[in-house]
């Protein structure tokens, strides 16, 4: 089975798109998203609809969580929280019932499902190899996928593809054979990538042949920036898009 995963959409509608228009154009059926479908960008019902329609699995992010007023935004920066508020008061019922219907993982499959990590799917940043293979001890699957960090990331509990050492960013069109061992895997962002490429992540894993493919997509940067800076939301948040941080 050929799956897109997508995760940290963030409210950037031409960013889904165009990643929808790569996943169509690349005949994959299966796609899956890992939750924070709202937060810091200005189109979270476009979004969300996107979302339902195109995904077959979704889970809930932290910012979906502080949308629906299941968590509160005491941790979160000022920007975030700023546009936690904004998506509150201008997100339609349809979409907090959405996103009020999620859970932050999903262990029912061949591949476990974690907005964060195995070990805390709401909050855990999994940046370094040693708190990656704790945490691949905890999931439930061989290969486990999670998003949050916003950076496009793979570890494993062996060395990995040769040069590496058990983990390491992935650039896109990196392919990785996962026949053999324990993974945990980032797409990377969608909405708001924070590893240096401005373009839209997501991740392309075939459970057939156990490969996975991290893909990098072109959109309308300045389509998002500009809905970001009509809606009143931080200047912040339409000026990261550009620079991929």
């Amino acid at each position: 089975m050929r799956i897109a995963v997508l995760t940290d959409i963030h409210s950037n509608q031409p960013a889904l798109e165009a990643v929808l228009a790569a996943i169509d154009e690349a005949g994959i059926e299966h796609r899956w998203c890992l939750g924070d479908v709202v937060g810091y960008g200005a189109q979270p019902d476009e979004c969300a609809r996107l979302v339902k329609e195109h995904c077959e699995v979704s889970l809930v992010g932290n910012h979906d969580l502080a949308v629906t007023a299941e968590i509160d935004t005491d941790v979160f920066s000022a920007s975030a929280a700023a546009a936690v508020e904004w998506t509150r008061a201008n997100s339609e019922d349809s979409t907090i019932e959405f996103l009020k219907s999620l859970e932050p993982k999903d262990t029912e499959h061949e591949v476990g499902l974690y907005h964060a990590s195995p070990r805390d799917p709401i909050w855990e940043y999994v940046l370094a190899i040693d708190q990656a293979r704790e945490c691949m001890e905890s999931q439930s699957a061989r290969v486990s996928l999670i998003g949050h960090s916003h950076v496009a990331l793979w570890f494993s509990d062996g060395s990995g593809p040769p040069g590496a050492d058990g983990g390491g960013q992935a650039e896109g069109g990196r392919e990785l054979d996962l026949s053999e061992g324990r993974w945990l895997l980032n797409p990377g962002s969608v909405g708001q990538p924070r590893d240096g490429d401005s373009r839209a992540a997501w991740l392309e894993l075939d459970t057939e042949s156990w490969t996975a493919t991290y893909r990098r997509t072109d959109y309308d940067i300045d389509s998002a920036a500009e809905a970001i800076r009509e809606a009143g939301l931080p200047e912040l948040l339409a000026d990261r898009l550009y620079v991929g941080q």
